[in-house]
This record gives C-alpha cells, structure tokens and sequence, in this order.
C-alpha cells in the first residue's frame, strides 16, 4: 500500500536510502515516523537523553560508513541533539538529524516547542532544510543524506513540521517520487604532478613518519596502509583513533616512543590525520622545525592549514595509496642511513619499562595504572587482541590518557574515544552504537551475527563492547546504562573511580566527610585534614566518595560488581566478560595528588609564555581528555 501520511512517507525514504536503524528519544509528533519507521523494518533505538542519541548516531556513522540517523522532538529535543552535530562535524562522521517542529502556520506565535532551527543550525551542519511540502519529503531526505556522505563526512539536519509529519496526501494520483538508493561517496585521486613531488620528497628523507589517522580508518584503507608500510620499511605513528589500522604490535610501531618520533621525523607523511592540537599543529618543540608534511586529505578545505610549506594532495586515502606506490616503484627506507631507528627503538624500551613498573605497583588504593593493567591482563587472556573480538571504548583524562597505551587493538574501528573535542559523555552512546553495529540485536553471545548496520563481525560472531570510563565521563550519559538492558546488550562497562575530575579530595570516608562539612558551613573536627581545617572544603573537582556505580546495573538486572585490589579487578573482569546483560564494574582507586590542571601540550608549545612544571600521569594531571 502507498504511504499516505508524511510520517509513512519519511519512513519509507529512510529505508528507501538504506537506513537500518534510528537512535533517538520520540515524543508528539515524531513518534509516528518512529512508528511507522518500525512497520518497515528499522530498528528504532529509544534513548534516555538526546545527547547520547546524536552521540551513538555519530558512532554509528563512522563505524558503518554510511550516516548514521538521530530522530528527535523540536525544541528542546533539537537543542540537546546539538553536541551530537558538533561532534559528529569535528570528527567528521556522517550524521542525519532528524528533528520535528512546530505547525508551519504557527510559526513565530510562540508555538509548543518552537524553535527557528533551520537558522540556528545552518552554521553549523554540511545542510539543513525543511521539505515544503509531502511530495518534496524525499527529494530532501535523500539530499541530506548525500550532503552528510559525500566529501567531508559530517552532519545534515532536516526540520520536520508537525503539519507535514502528520499531513495527509490529497489524493493518490500526487504520489511522491520513490528514493532510490544513493551510491557510495567517489573517491577522488591525485594529481600525478604533486604525487610525483611526494614521492621524491620521501625518498630524500632521513627520518620518515606516517601518521595514521582515523580518517584512514573511515576510509577502510588499512590494505592499502599495510601494503605501503610493508613495502616501505617506514616508521609510523597511529592517532588514538586510527589504532588497529595496523596491529599496535607491528614492529614499525612508534607509538611508545612517540616524542622521539616528532621530535626526529624529518618528512612526514599524514593520512587521515589533521595538524591540530593532538599532532601539536606540526610546530616545534615537539617537532623538528625542518620538519615537512605531505599531507592527504580527502576535504580541500584542510589543505594547507598548519602546512604553509609542505605539501598538500587532496585525495581518498585508498586510492592515494596504490599511486603512491607506483611512483615509488621499489624504494624503502634504509633504517642505516639514519640514527633515527636507534633512537626509537631506545626510547620503546625505556617507555615501556617504565609503563611496565607502573602497572606492577602494588599499593592500595590501586593506582589508574596498575587497575587498567590488571583489566587488559585478563581480557587478553579471555580473547586475543589479533581476533579482534573487543572493541574499547575509553573516555575520561586519566584512563582514556592510560588506556590508550595500555590496550592493544590489532584490527581498524575497534577503539572509540573522545575524539578531536576531547568530549566527555560520548561513552555510552558509542557502546551502544558500536554493539547494534557489529552485533545487531536480539543476538545473544556466541551467536553468529552480522550488524544491523553491516559491519562484518570477525569469524566468532560477536563483539564484546567494553567501555573504560573515568567516573567523571560515566556521570555524564550513566542513565543509558537502562537503554543497554532494555536491548539485552551484554555491554561491559568499568568506571575507573577516584571521586574527581582528575582527582579525588579524600582515600577515606571521615576525611572526605569532613570536607564536606567544611563546604556547608559546618566547623571541622579536630581530627580533620588541613584543607578541611582551612576552610577550604571540598574543591571544584571532586565528586562523592566512593560513588556506587555499579548500583545502576542492579537497578536494571545487569551484573554489579566492585573491585579494590588487582586480584579483584581480574575476577570481576573475567566475571563480567563472561556475562550476558550488561555489566557494571566499580574500580576504586586513589585519588591521586592535585597538582596544577593543564594541558600538557600547551605547557610544552613554543608560543606559550611560561610553562609549569608537568605532572606525573598519576597525579591528577591533564584536561578534559588531556594528551589525546
């Protein structure tokens, strides 16, 4: 039968295009595209905060290559949508955003939720647009959708009044045009000129580097990557997200010895990557100021930016990869020629050494270290990082700083994080995108799936979703922890707990209590600490004492579990791998020592006037994400 209202007929386009699956909270008038969007088939994915909807979306995007879908209301609904939008454009993800509005003929009345999106969005979206009427709705869907694929990956919205969401067609002979499915984005090449350039400026080079980006991820050129280092013998240095690419355990790997690897690097190669404050905008000192870049990107906009004098190729990196090569021809790098492998392989070890005596510590409370090693000891045990049967999902200054070192990935898109906005609160919405992704749903563990979205799960079937969170990033989106149950997702989630943003006030209660008190005007014992003896109370960093997390999995019949000691950490890991409903794992460790909170890479920059002393990794030190 024909789709006669405008929800029927935005329901059918959306599956017309491919989509597969919505994520989003509904609510009057769009809860009848999401019902009429269920009739055919899709998946619908109710959330409990449209953050972590637009979140997950955007995962989702980037994970499936193709956009993901963020239904949501009008108003307030499309304003807490936004940092989805944000994020999905700076890390360029494909994302639809889906929003309703008010009835067209109550525009500027004061309407229930009206909200002038189209204006207040347009800045900040690839496109966004209102259909004029029914007939129109997939001629715009289909627009949005492409606007978000093609090129730079980024978001499109699309404003849906309540008149056209619940408009009926006059008569079956204005039937709307059918969407047709879109075809994959082109895949542009390079010029041969300047790939000529390229290939001459690396063969002259004493100490080369290819930084691999998540955009090499996205482009799914890890072939192509793997035929180029292979062939090449060059060094090269994966971004926090473009982890898997090539196995961490490659011996061409500079990760560990990732300062040396800038500091050195005389021509550099980036794919995927762009120069902005996680690659220290290519600028000494953390770079050799006779460094040059060849840099590849698939958006012309970025050309250029941060590289006055290097090269810039705009290219999809899998199909500048097999051009390269051919201008190369058989040449490789002669690690002999340089002292540069040396001293990379020096700087490894002595890294590693130091990581290694970290994660033996034996103190209690845990240190972040010793708890993420003791959580990697044994899921490693349980499935090998070469089946690629983990993807982590790590958020929070100190553990997404830690766990980027401490988890080995060997397989593209198995590591999501907080990405170029260093943003907190996407955690919870990334596991779930990553498990309807790679798992669909109503499978249970152990059963051969292929995701809703079509990512191909490896030979075993499944993925387990793990999420390494800081206590500060849970707070923000915990609530999904519900959304994860009620979809039976056998999510693994560990909050890493020291009772602050960076650090803790206290490592026992009665310390802690009393600061508290000391923050409400109360007057402190005489067994108090100094801060609380001061005044000072409890300072804007810090959170409860000793939170229990784990209480919200009990709350929705997920597994609940706590750890203090190693030993503990290992049996709660292992308990809550093996389970079937979602897990919640409350590690407690110490609070760590405050010391000055800043950015590690604005502390070091050449165009910093001071810089203060760098804090140890346990010692509170960082920003919101700091050291991506």
């Amino acid at each position: 039968m024909a789709p006669s209202t405008g929800a029927q007929i935005i329901a059918r386009s959306l599956r017309d295009l491919g989509v597969t699956v919505i994520f989003g909270i509904v609510g009057i008038p769009v809860v009848d595209i999401a019902e009429e969007a269920i009739n055919l088939g899709i998946k619908f994915i109710g959330f409990r905060n449209e953050q972590a909807a637009g979140y997950a979306a955007s995962a989702y995007g980037y994970l499936t290559g193709r956009p993901g879908v963020c239904l949501v209301v009008g108003g307030p609904g499309v304003l807490h949508a936004i940092p989805g939008l944000g994020n999905s454009s700076i890390n360029a993800f494909p994302l639809l955003l889906l929003g309703g509005s008010a009835e067209t003929h109550l525009i500027s009345k004061g309407a229930f939720q009206e909200l002038d999106a189209i204006s207040l969005l347009t800045p900040h979206t690839k496109l966004a647009l209102r259909p004029s009427s029914l007939e129109t709705i997939p001629e715009a869907l289909q627009s949005a959708y492409r606007h978000a694929w093609y090129g730079r990956p980024g978001p499109s919205f699309i404003d849906l009044p309540a008149d056209i969401i619940q408009g009926h067609l006059p008569s079956t002979n204005d039937r709307p045009t059918i969407t047709t499915l879109i075809p994959p984005p082109p895949k542009p090449s390079a010029d041969e000129p300047i790939l000529f350039k390229a290939a001459q400026l690396l063969k002259t080079a004493r100490a080369p580097l290819i930084v691999i980006g998540k955009g090499t991820a996205y482009a799914r050129a890890s072939k192509a990557i793997h035929t180029l280092i292979s062939r090449c013998k060059i060094p090269f240095l994966p971004t926090p997200m473009g982890k898997g690419v090539l196995p961490d355990s490659h011996p061409l790997n500079t990760a560990s010895a990732r300062s040396t690897a800038l500091k050195e690097a005389d021509v550099v190669l980036l794919l995927g990557a762009r120069l902005n404050w996680i690659l220290h905008f290519g600028s000494p000192p953390k770079w050799s100021p006779n460094a040059k870049f060849i840099q590849v990107d698939i958006a012309a906009e970025e050309l250029g930016k941060n590289n006055d004098d290097g090269i810039s190729i705009q290219a999809d990196i899998s199909t500048f990869i097999p051009q390269l090569l051919s201008h190369l021809q058989n040449w490789s790098y002669l690690p002999s020629a340089s002292p540069y492998t040396s001293h990379l392989l020096a700087a490894k070890e002595k890294n590693l050494a130091a990581a290694a005596q970290k994660a033996a510590d034996k103190s209690l409370p845990m240190t972040h270290s010793a708890a993420l090693a003791a959580i990697e000891r044994t899921l490693s045990s349980l499935s090998p990082p070469d089946e690629g049967n983990i993807v982590y999902v790590s958020e929070g200054a100190n553990t997404m700083d830690l766990a980027r070192s401490i988890f080995p990935v060997s397989h593209p898109r198995l590591r999501l994080d907080a990405g170029t906005h260093a943003t907190m609160g996407v955690g919870m919405g990334y596991a779930i995108a990553a498990h309807i992704a790679y798992n669909g749903l109503g499978s249970q563990p152990g059963e051969a799936t292929v995701g809703v979205g079509g990512v191909d799960a490896d030979k075993s079937g499944r993925k387990k979703v793990v999420c390494l969170e800081g206590d500060s990033a849970f707070g923000f989106s915990g609530m999904e922890v519900e959304t994860m149950a009620r979809y039976n997702m056998d999510i693994l989630i560990f909050v890493i707990n020291n009772g602050g943003v960076y650090h803790g006030d206290a490592d026992n209660e009665c310390e802690w209590t009393e600061l508290q008190r000391s923050t409400l005007g109360g007057t402190p014992s005489s067994s108090s600490s100094e801060a609380a003896k001061k005044n000072q109370g409890l300072r804007s960093t810090s959170l409860g004492f000793q939170t229990r997390y784990q209480d919200l999995a009990t709350m929705v019949g997920g597994l609940a579990l706590e750890a203090r000691t190693p030993q503990q950490v290992e049996d709660a890991t292992r308990e809550g791998y093996k389970s079937e409903s979602v897990c919640v794992v409350n590690v407690i460790v110490g609070k760590g020592d405050g010391g000055k909170l800043e950015f590690r890479w604005q502390a070091s920059s050449a165009k910093t006037p001071t810089a203060s002393v760098e804090k140890g990794r346990e010692k509170g030190k960082g920003g919101r994400g700091a050291k991506l």
